[in-house]
């Protein structure tokens, strides 16, 4: 009644969230950089009239929590050893592009940057933890989105072939799991973070750079990111017959359920699984580019053309694995506008999920949706699954005792996993759950320290001030027994 014996159980975080030194090592500015949080609209960044182009302008009224975050470029060692502690066998980051590259667009690579990544796969290795590595995680280098608009651009494919050569070729010693493009379906949702797209070259709306981004130009990003996913696919075999490369997408959208049988809500709820995730997953898995989008680009007034030699490609390199993020379900109801935010797509409340997360977030937790999620991601694919991202973010500060007693955050993880293993029954193969965050660091979505995922508490707060100390909460040894006996504590407890 455990879980596989090979089972992954670790956890995930991303550089821009972790590491902090923004300008430290050689390395440039990114797309998050400018962002207080990926989902506000008004990023760091201005437009000249003289130059024709957006340049880096920081609003010196606001906190950009994530330049020094949680200090990780300096403390990255000590934080896997209490990784380690709880039993991980994986650990889950990404590579700063612009630690590597950092503009970009460069001949050749920032060997500082190289020189860090390698001591901490190392050590991860040393710590007996899988790397499990994200090759772009919301960190597009800033000049390839101010000079060339971003993936908007099919230059980009180059300098994108140029950085997965140059990290294949230094790390495939040390890692054999990669990740392509976190969460890249977000595209239309927050363009510039998800996809590193812009309008660029007389924009429309100078004031508003985000939404001056066209559909034309997200969907010129998303034909140049299939292509560049399936040479990753190719480049990452050919440099090294272990690697294995896989995609990471946002699914908690797969579980949108219609709110009612009306056959208007349930067409209306297989659209959304198809636009906010399967428009991605299709060409990645299957190589293929879905038909239902040619009435999608008629709609919307956009021309898409793949040459007969890119849809080959695309055909050919399809990815190892199917790794995703899965935080909540949504309802679709036709007479309901949806909306969203990191977590995934919401519409009416789910009168039947009487679990959420505490103030002020309140999140719906819907365990069987990560179920669902399993089993609707394999039937289609039939891939090895990865949960790579599944948490709760709370917010929490040390009792009189120094102590966080973080009880919810414990039921959470008992409840998903048990639906995990549900899906293990019910025939899917699903290889590893890498739980986000295990350590707090800063929201992507909203920017701030207030939001706490981790099993280790980091005194640092919403202003800027802390410590930076680390503290163990009550989860830590909650997981770690989870760990220990391969999940077989949870199921006794049923």
């Amino acid at each position: 009644m455990s879980f596989p014996k090979d089972f992954l159980w670790g956890g995930a975080i991303a550089a821009n969230q972790y590491e902090g030194a923004w300008l430290e090592g050689g390395k440039q500015p990114n797309v998050t950089d400018v962002l207080v949080g990926i989902m506000s609209r008004q990023p760091g960044i201005a437009w000249n009239d003289e130059t024709k182009k957006y340049e880096l302008k920081l609003d010196p009224d606001k906190v950009y929590l994530s330049h020094e975050a949680v200090d990780g470029y300096h403390r990255y060692r000590e934080d896997l050893k209490l990784m380690k502690g709880m039993g991980f066998n994986s650990f889950r980051t990404s590579i700063a592009w612009g630690r590597i590259y950092p503009n970009g667009d460069e001949e050749e690579p920032n060997q500082e940057g190289i020189e860090f990544y390698r001591d901490m796969f190392r050590c991860m290795r040393e710590l007996e933890m899988e790397p499990v590595i994200t090759l772009s995680h919301y960190e597009t280098p800033l000049h390839l989105v101010t000079e060339y608009g971003g993936w908007r651009d099919p230059r980009l494919i180059e300098y994108w072939k140029r950085y997965v050569t140059t990290v294949f070729r230094e790390f495939s010693d040390l890692v054999h799991m990669w990740l392509t493009f976190n969460e890249v379906n977000n595209a239309f949702r927050i363009p510039l973070v998800a996809a590193g797209v812009l309008t660029v070259n007389d924009p429309k709306d100078p004031s508003d750079p985000i939404g001056s981004t066209t559909n034309q130009d997200i969907w010129d990003a998303y034909h140049n990111i299939l292509v560049a996913n399936a040479w990753t696919v190719k480049i990452g075999h050919e440099i090294c017959a272990d690697n294995q490369v896989g995609c990471m997408l946002t699914s908690s959208n797969v579980a949108t359920y219609p709110y009612n049988c009306d056959p208007q809500n349930v067409f209306g709820a297989l659209e959304t699984q198809r636009m906010a995730n399967f428009y991605f997953g299709d060409p990645f898995c299957l190589g293929i580019i879905p038909t239902y989008l040619n009435k999608v680009w008629k709609k919307q007034g956009v021309t898409v053309v793949f040459t007969e030699e890119e849809r080959e490609l695309i055909r050919k390199y399809t990815v190892d694995f199917f790794s995703f993020s899965y935080y909540r379900s949504g309802t679709y109801d036709a007479e309901f506008e949806m909306s969203g935010d990191t977590g995934g797509l919401t519409g009416r409340t789910n009168p039947y999920l009487k679990d959420k997360a505490p103030e002020p977030w309140k999140w719906p937790v819907d365990p069987e949706g990560i179920r669902y999620t399993l089993n609707v991601l394999y039937d289609r694919y039939h891939l090895p699954l990865y949960i790579v991202e599944n948490g709760v973010g709370l917010d929490e500060d040390l009792d009189e005792n120094g102590e966080i007693h973080d009880t919810f955050r414990c039921h959470y993880i008992d409840e998903h996993l048990r639906n995990v293993h549900k899906a293990l029954e019910d025939g899917v193969d699903c290889r590893g759950y890498l739980y986000w965050g295990p350590i707090d660091v800063v929201s992507a979505g909203t920017g701030e320290m207030k939001k706490r995922y981790g099993f280790v508490y980091v005194d640092r707060f919403n202003d800027g001030h802390g410590t930076l100390e680390r503290r163990i909460k009550d989860s830590y040894y909650h997981y770690k027994e989870i760990i220990e006996s391969n999940g077989e504590v949870l199921l006794k407890e049923e």
